[in-house]
Order: C-alpha cells, then structure tokens, then sequence
C-alpha cells in the first residue's frame, strides 16, 4: 500500500462534469489499496472573479479580508468533491488549511507554509477515508487565514507530499506533461518522460506555467518524487 497525494488544478475542477471526473480518478486510486490525500484548487476563474468582486466594493481591501474572501473558492472545490465521492459510496472527508494543521507566515496574500501539524490527516487516513485538502492557503500564529500566492496549491500538495513522506506526489493539470516548450504555441514540441528538479526550477522561472518554482525548490529539498500528468486524458505524464 502507497500514500499518494494527488492535486487538481482549477481548469480540472471547473464544472459538476470535471469534478465528477476528478473524483472517479480518485476513486481509481483509492481502490486500489492506497492512503490518497487530495489537494485542490478553485474551480476555474473563481479566484479572479472573488478579486473582481473585492474591487467592486472596495478597492483598497486589506490583504487580510481578502485572503478570507479568497480562501472560500477552494473550499467550495473540496466539498463539492467530497460529494461527488460520497455519492460513489466511498469514505472522504474535505478540510480547510486550518484543520488540516497547515501553519504558515502571516503574510497576507504571499504566505509561506511553516509546517504541517499531521495528527488531523492523519487520524482520517487511519479511518481508510479519503482526505480532501484545500490547496494556496494556510493559517497564522493568530489564527489568520492566509493565501500562499499564485501556483499555491502546487505547494501545499508538494508540503503535505513531504510532510506525509508520500511515496508519490502526482500533479494533475490540463496538459499531459512537461514539454520541451508549449505545445499549444509550437507543434514540434517534445514531452519529457523525466526531468531533474534543477531543469523544472529554470523551466519555472522562465515562464513554464506546469508548476510554480517554490513546489519545484520544495519538492528538491525534500526530495518528494513528483509526476506532472492530465487530469483529462489517461496516458503517462513527466
């Protein structure tokens, strides 16, 4: 038996449809013995347009209330997901950041995961449930929601991945791996069966958008195995 830590993207959760899909994807692994942690994103543009409303009513919101404004879009991904599982007949539970022991900075808007308190996760996982974490936040010393910035959920997954010591680490996107450069701008572009951390760390930072650069740098130091693959088409990813 494997823990696997699996993270959907919000292009993969953006309708009933797409969850419905994640979730048997889940389901997949699940049955086959393994423990599965699963960290999602907002559905598709729901983060933009949360900010598009901030900006209605006020312009110069704090970085504070709009974490707490923010944070509530993958909240609605992870019980929607749970109740797609649930009725599938399988045992899950969703939990936000807080109760899932996910401790960062009190940087508001850009925070930095501090640690992760295991017991909650942990006593789900002994219970053989599916555990359904929301991805890009996380909550201060005071208690304060917090938001990891763009790419975010990319590091919870790779966090709870190193925390949990997962023997996988699978990040499920809209493309079908990493790519020698995108393949939606240029034909010829070549998929990468394997690439080192330093080689995604420079893909990253020129602008690759298959995962933000403080996972990679996370996923290096604790040497988390990491499987980038599409969430809508069944082949081997990178």
């Amino acid at each position: 038996m494997s823990l696997i830590v699996q993270k959907f993207g919000g292009s993969s959760v953006r309708d009933a449809e797409r969850i419905q899909n994640v979730a048997r994807i889940i389901a997949e692994t699940y049955v086959k013995g393994n423990d599965v942690i699963v960290v999602l994103s907002a559905q598709g543009d729901t983060t933009d347009d949360l900010i598009e409303k901030a900006k209605e009513i006020n312009p110069s919101a704090s970085k504070r209330e709009l974490d707490m404004l923010l944070s509530t879009g993958e909240q609605i991904s992870v019980s929607l997901c749970a109740m797609a599982l649930e009725a599938m007949g399988l045992p899950c539970v969703s939990l936000t950041a807080w109760q899932a022991g996910i401790q960062s900075t009190a940087v508001h808007t850009d925070a930095r995961i501090k640690r992760i308190d295991s017991e909650r996760i942990q006593a789900e996982l002994d219970q053989h449930r599916i555990v359904i974490v929301t991805g890009f936040q996380g909550v201060d010393r005071s208690g304060d929601v917090t938001t990891l910035g763009r790419g975010g959920s990319d590091t919870s997954a790779v966090a709870l991945a190193a925390a949990f010591r997962a023997d996988l680490c699978q990040i499920y996107t809209d493309v079908d791996g990493v790519y020698t450069t995108d393949p939606r701008l240029v034909p010829t572009a070549r998929k990468l069966e394997e690439i080192t951390y330093d080689e995604m760390l420079e893909l990253a930072s020129q602008g690759a958008q298959v995962l933000h650069n403080r996972s990679v740098e996370l996923a290096k130091k604790f040497r988390v195995n990491l499987e980038v693959l599409s969430s809508l088409e069944r082949k081997p990813g990178t």
